[in-house]
């Protein structure tokens, strides 16, 4: 049975350490110095990620002690936190987690735009969006091959929050009123979206790879043609229907949308550009109606794709490490009733 309080707190930890670390790369690798502030409003959005992170994780360990021992959310069960924090993996994974965030929501609150310090908050955010591999499939295996697992988890997560981060940061870009923009953000739009190509191959290609890994450890060949009789295969065949629709997506982004939109920039033609900037030719006058129907679409796809990924992390984490931990809680209730 799946624990539906615990995948909702999941998909939206995982989203929000995905925006915190994705949008610092995307600033970076995107923006300059003076746009980082004014084009995207970066410090409130990475500082708030950080806070709600903090949050959220305390949420998510409470909820997951709870459930292990089979106690109610609230009053917590301290005994169980407590069993929980005091042995790997779970435990050394939150710790971690949440000096990451410390760090890099102070490093926001420093950066002021400049590239060290966000360079800085990028750092810990990955630190932090890694550690969830710990909490999922990749901690289930030992010796080489769960090395192997683990390293393929953590970077099929740092690549989908770099995906998810920089589809935030765009979406933030294109959200401007139709009458605030200029030829100047026409342009910064641009080069943010010719960056993010050059990203998003990497990024895709290590999606991929480690996809491919952690599909192999996970079902195995011999139960490739028997996906479609199990709820996690399902999900997995789900999930890569949408990622092949987002691959879709992406490429008609890269190789028709935003050379269009060169052009248009390159001959000066303010009015062509704009038409392209909000989506598409036959939309243009519904111009808020395109730009969030051509961003949006993008954006769902990858908020669905993520939502699948930790169903199929609650899933496998039936199988796994819970027992352990579980076993560990119930010990630790028992040390605390006897003294």
């Amino acid at each position: 049975m799946i624990d539906w309080p615990t995948v909702a707190i999941r998909l939206a930890l995982y989203l929000v350490l995905a925006v915190l670390f994705g949008l610092s790369a995307f600033s970076l690798y995107g923006l300059r110095l003076g746009e980082r502030e004014d084009a995207i409003a970066l410090r409130p959005w990475l500082s708030g990620s950080a806070v709600l992170g903090l949050l959220l994780s305390a949420a998510g360990l409470i909820l997951m002690a709870s459930s292990m021992a089979g106690s109610p959310f609230w009053p917590v069960d301290e005994a169980a936190v407590a069993a929980l924090l005091g042995g790997p993996p779970v435990g050394s994974a939150w710790k971690v987690r949440m000096v990451a965030l410390v760090i890099a929501g102070g490093a926001v609150l420093l950066a002021r735009g400049r590239a060290s310090w966000l360079a800085m908050a990028m750092i810990a955010a990955a630190t932090a969006l890694a550690t969830l591999a710990w909490n999922g499939h990749g901690a289930m295996d030992e010796g080489s091959t769960g090395w192997l697992h683990l390293g393929a988890d953590i970077l099929h997560l740092l690549a989908g929050g770099i995906w998810v981060g920089a589809l935030f940061g765009l979406l933030l870009l294109m959200m401007r009123r139709a009458e605030a923009i200029d030829a100047a953000h026409l342009q910064l739009t641009h080069r943010a979206l010719h960056g993010f190509g050059a990203v998003g191959t990497l990024v895709v290609a290590i999606l991929v790879i480690t996809g491919l890994i952690n599909s192999w450890l996970l079902v195995g060949p011999a139960n490739f043609t028997a996906l479609g009789t199990t709820l996690y295969g399902l999900l997995l065949l789900a999930k890569l229907v949408l990622f092949a629709a987002m691959l879709g997506l992406a490429s008609l982004n890269r190789f028709r949308l935003t050379p269009a939109f060169e052009r248009s920039i390159a001959m000066n033609d303010h009015d062509g550009a704009l038409i392209w900037y909000l989506g598409a030719r036959s939309m243009a006058r519904h111009p808020r109606t395109a730009r969030i129907g051509h961003v949006g679409e993008v954006s769902s796809a990858g908020s669905v794709l993520a939502l699948l990924g930790l169903l199929m992390y609650s899933k496998v984490n039936e199988r796994g490490w819970q027992s352990h931990d579980r076993r560990r809680t119930q010990r630790a209730r028992e040390r605390q009733g006897c003294s």
